[in-house]
């Protein structure tokens, strides 16, 4: 962090203990002098703070929702306890997969989380959430994903698909062409684009569509997983999200039965989908999907889930950390970088449960949590 004019010399601080640089890679100890990371010891009298544990990088959500709530968008003092919770919680950089509130404030504040942004959903007409997305028909949305590839940060969301009211079941929102065409769009204008699906139709359009990312992909299957895997598309599960399926599922099931049946199938292999997914060499990145009915700050449960689903530990944490900073292109503990990092009072790859427990977050090189 650059001091201000006259500020006192920020503390140099030394973290005694084990740096997880990769999934399989550490060294010793590291140092912050001037909000930076370094691994030589600095030289000199400065006051020096010291700690010890295991260190990883700044927790990666790569699907979250700062500034949206069940009902829509948040207060700017909401929004605020959204980051904070997250950020307290180890995760020091969104993925903002989609939010109607502008939360480009949160960029000036030394203390809170980075954001990626992805702009608005976009949606068909009555088919999402009440007050979240653009709600548009086919022939305006490459226009709507142009809007929203110049305001967000590198990213466009979509919602590839929801209940089809006369169906009474999950159904594809965009015919093939006009997805195509604004997908091209996006990747013109400089962003990638990824889609809100559960079903299993919904999938094979967008990724031949050019798409870069599916957020949920519930409905994988062994005929849609080799797609996904030689174009190179990642999915980000939220599983802590498809964890409440069944009680989705049983909230509507009086209007749409064929609905709440097939989100029960697809909560039932939940797992044996994300595994089948990473085994075949997709790149599966932790997103927990809070800030509608998830809460935040869950981080922690979402690799937990991954583990449970079957992806190794080392494997598990870079979907959150490393990998997931690769992906969208920022840095880990590296030499120079950012200091922001989390440390723990065990080793995570050994037991994820430490997770839910830092000891201390830095951000921008100082303790804050």
């Amino acid at each position: 962090m650059v001091e201000s004019p006259g500020a006192s010399p920020q503390p140099v601080l030394h973290v005694r203990g084990t740096v997880l640089t990769g999934p399989h890679e550490a060294v010793g100890d590291l140092w912050v002098v001037g909000g930076r990371i370094t691994f030589t010891p600095p030289s000199g009298a400065r006051e020096v703070l010291h700690t010890e544990g295991w260190v990883l990088p700044g927790m990666v959500d790569a699907h979250c929702h700062v500034g949206l709530d069940a009902h829509g968008a948040v207060d700017e003092a909401t929004s605020e306890k959204q980051a904070l919770a997250d950020r307290d919680a180890g995760t020091l950089l969104i993925r903002d997969a989609g939010s109607p509130a502008d939360t480009r404030w949160i960029d000036e504040r030394e203390d809170l989380p980075r954001i990626i942004r992805a702009g608005r959903h976009i949606a068909r007409t009555r088919r999402y959430i009440r007050n979240y997305a653009h709600e548009i028909e086919p022939g305006d949305l490459v226009a709507y994903v142009a809007r929203e590839a110049r305001r967000g940060d590198g990213w466009v969301k979509l919602v590839g698909d929801w209940i089809d009211r006369e169906q009474g079941d999950l159904a594809a929102c965009w015919p093939p062409g006009a997805v195509a065409a604004a997908i091209a769009e996006a990747h013109r204008l400089g962003a990638r684009v990824t889609a809100h699906c559960f079903a299993e139709e919904s999938l094979a359009p967008l990724v031949e569509a050019g798409i870069d990312c599916i957020e949920h992909a519930t409905g994988l299957t062994d005929r849609t997983i080799p797609l996904f895997a030689e174009r190179g598309v990642a999915i980000v599960p939220t599983l802590v999200n498809t964890a409440t399926f069944p009680r989705l599922a049983a909230g509507g099931e009086q209007k749409f039965p064929r609905w709440a049946d097939h989100m029960r199938r697809l909560h039932a292999r939940r797992h044996e989908t994300v595994r089948n997914a990473w085994d075949a060499g997709i790149a599966v990145y932790a997103g927990t999907d809070a800030g509608g009915g998830i809460a935040h700050g869950l981080i922690a449960e979402e690799v937990a889930e991954l583990v449970r689903a079957g992806i190794p530990v080392p494997d598990a944490l870079s979907a959150a950390t490393w990998g997931a900073r690769a992906w969208l292109g920022r840095p880990a503990l590296t030499e120079g970088a950012e200091a922001d990092f989390v440390v723990y009072p065990a080793d995570p790859r050994q037991d994820v449960g430490v997770l839910a427990d830092p000891r201390h977050v830095v951000l921008r090189g100082r303790m804050v949590a």
